[in-house]
Parts: C-alpha cells; sequence; structure tokens
C-alpha cells in the first residue's frame, strides 16, 4: 500500500479534509492523492503558489515575511499552510516550499526544502529538510514523500 493510499485511509478513519499548498512540487502531492480512486472524500484543495505574488494573492503569505525571509523559509512554509487551512474546507494543511535545482546558493542549497502542516485547533508545525543534490525529480520526489509522511503523522 503507498502511502496515498494509507493516507486515505487514515484521514478517512479520522474525518479528516485535507489542503495543500505547494511550490517547488508544483501540485506533486496533491496528484499523489487524488490518483488514489476515493480521494474525494478526504482531499478538498490544492494550492500551486510558485511564485511569490501566488503565495501572497492566494495564501496570504505576507510579503513582509518573504522579504525578510526568503520564499524558502519555515516562516513561508508556515503562513502556507495556514493560508491554506484558512482558505478551504480542509481540517489539515501541508505545505512544501523548497530550492529543487539545479542551482542554490551557500545559504540555500539545492535540496533545501520547508515543511509545515496546519491542523485546526492545533499549533503549526515546520521543518526543513535537506535531501542534498538528488537533481530536480529527486528533490521533488523525495519532498512529496515527505509530505504524505507528515499528513500520516497528523493522523496518527
Amino acid at each position: 500500500m503507498s502511502a496515498a493510499e494509507r493516507l486515505l485511509a487514515a484521514a478517512r478513519g479520522a474525518g479528516a479534509q485535507i489542503a495543500t499548498a505547494e511550490s517547488c512540487t508544483g501540485g506533486m502531492v496533491a496528484a499523489a492523492i487524488t490518483d488514489i480512486p476515493g480521494a474525494s472524500d478526504i482531499f478538498d484543495a490544492g494550492f500551486i503558489t510558485y511564485s511569490n505574488a501566488a503565495k501572497e494573492a492566494m495564501l496570504g503569505v505576507h510579503a513582509t515575511t518573504l522579504a525578510a525571509q526568503g520564499a524558502v523559509s519555515e516562516p513561508v512554509a508556515r503562513e502556507m499552510a495556514e493560508g491554506a487551512l484558512a482558505r478551504s474546507r480542509a481540517t489539515l494543511a501541508v505545505a512544501i516550499t523548497g530550492i529543487a535545482g539545479p542551482g542554490g546558493s551557500a545559504f540555500k542549497p539545492e535540496g533545501r526544502v520547508c515543511f509545515a502542516l496546519a491542523a485546526r485547533g492545533r499549533p503549526t508545525l515546520s521543518e526543513t529538510q535537506d535531501f542534498g543534490p538528488l537533481g530536480r525529480a529527486g528533490v521533488r520526489a523525495a519532498a512529496t514523500e515527505r509530505a504524505l509522511a507528515l499528513l500520516l503523522q497528523a493522523l496518527a
């Protein structure tokens, strides 16, 4: 059973509705969930906010946070997750923002991805993973798997 299939079963059992807010994964988390038959039972919305302007307009990420922290940061990931939760019927939202590559910098290298998990009635959690220079497809796949794992952990 795939992570997305386990997530669907866990969310059904918990009566949870899920939303995603994705930047570097470009909708891959939402696609992994909605590839499973019956996903409409638990999936409410997916926001693909690749640009900073989209993060602001669609999710309510503050321009000041983006300017001070940069798009690849835990504060931005938290605002993305909280924005997805506020703008959907979801009870649980995950956000992903990172540098899939190629490229990056000494401060924000290729493979750095920030995640956040927002749930109604709970504090928002965030973390940063450094997947390393796996190549664009590798970083995006690793980030997708981590986001699914975070959602599963929240439902456990």
